[in-house]
């Protein structure tokens, strides 16, 4: 031995360093750390580079090589959780039978209120920043309105196959959406209670009143 640290050793904490073309699982290492450090937290207040890196077991320098401040990182956080939301809400809906298509729709909101309920800290973050203007008077975007297209959608196919709505299919996604959120926040700010168990009723319910 020369003494000298291997070029593939993060100096200081030992841990191997990714090699060449392994930079996005770096990303994605640090990304599930930032999260789970804001399910402890509780927010985003206490998110800080230097208490992600120590978590990732990386120099702070590491981070900085994907992400170039705080702000960033929250921002890649949010797009990473709500892929994880979205892909919940996917797979959910594909344990049915395409012909089930009110079921696909229960599915899907039942796993929104599952990865809500579970995750407040995250839900907290991700509703507080999932839509913007891009110029002001415009359309708002984001990946929260893009999960209530997605359940719009699935209401769609449900006329398509003969289940009529008292409102239009877009409408019904919003109704149910934001009748969804209600339930989840009070549960969270009032109670301070989790568990999707407690809200599932309330939205079955809720999916039955938007069918005529």
């Amino acid at each position: 031995m020369n003494g000298r640290v291997p070029e593939n050793v993060e100096a200081g904490n030992g841990r191997t360093r990714n090699r060449w073309g392994e930079g996005e699982r770096l990303r994605g290492e640090i990304l599930a750390a930032a999260g789970r450090l804001l399910a402890e937290l509780g927010g985003e207040d206490g998110l800080t580079i230097r208490g992600v890196a120590r978590a990732v077991g990386i120099a702070p320098a590491s981070i900085y090589q994907h992400f170039s401040d705080r702000a960033e990182l929250v921002r890649g956080l949010l797009d990473h959780e709500y892929a994880r939301l979205a892909e919940s809400m996917r797979a959910a809906e594909e344990t049915l039978g395409e012909t089930d298509v009110v079921g696909r729709v229960r599915a899907q909101i039942h796993a929104y209120c599952t990865f809500a309920m579970e995750n407040p800290g995250h839900y907290r973050l991700m509703l507080a920043n999932g839509a913007s203007r891009v110029e002001p008077g415009g359309p708002a975007e984001g990946p929260l309105l893009d999960l209530i297209d997605r359940l719009a959608a699935g209401f769609e196919r449900c006329v398509e196959a003969g289940h009529a709505l008292r409102v239009t299919p877009g409408r019904a996604a919003a109704v149910v959406f934001v009748g969804a959120h209600g339930r989840v926040a009070l549960f969270h700010s009032v109670l301070n209670r989790t568990g999707a168990e407690l809200v599932e009723p309330f939205v079955d319910e809720l999916v039955s009143l938007v069918f005529a």
